[in-house]
């Protein structure tokens, strides 16, 4: 059974940083490009960062540029997402996704796998 979960989500101050992590389980997750999504309340779920199979391309929506990194080991068949300078407005759930494709990917049909999800809230 595939299996993508998160971790590392939690309660931090604005300007603080958190650092989230995906393990994946199930198969072997070291030839896909992997995502980071986010769903804000009321909100629809977006796009946050992408990372190629290899780990040598990375792609970012606008709003995390210069703040958030993405990153990936494949021997431990995770990947992270290091955020910086967190913002208000960055409270969401974030979720973990795998696509079997090898390119960058920022839609989220282009995913095959879904993690559930956790909780990131940043206060003023």
């Amino acid at each position: 059974q595939v299996q993508l979960v998160e971790s590392g989500g939690g309660l931090v101050q604005a300007g603080g940083s958190l650092r989230l992590s995906c393990a994946a389980s199930g198969r072997t997750f070291s030839r896909d490009a992997m995502g980071w999504f986010r769903q804000a309340p009321g909100k629809e779920r977006e796009f946050v960062a992408a990372i190629s199979w290899s780990g040598g391309s990375t792609y970012y929506t606008d709003s995390v540029k210069g703040r958030f990194t993405i990153s990936r080991d494949n021997a431990k068949n995770t990947v992270y997402l290091q955020m910086n300078s967190l913002k208000p407005e960055d409270t969401a759930v974030y979720y973990c996704a795998a696509s079997r494709g090898r390119r960058l990917y920022s839609r989220q049909y282009e995913y095959d796998y879904w993690g559930q999800g956790t909780q990131v809230t940043v206060s003023s």
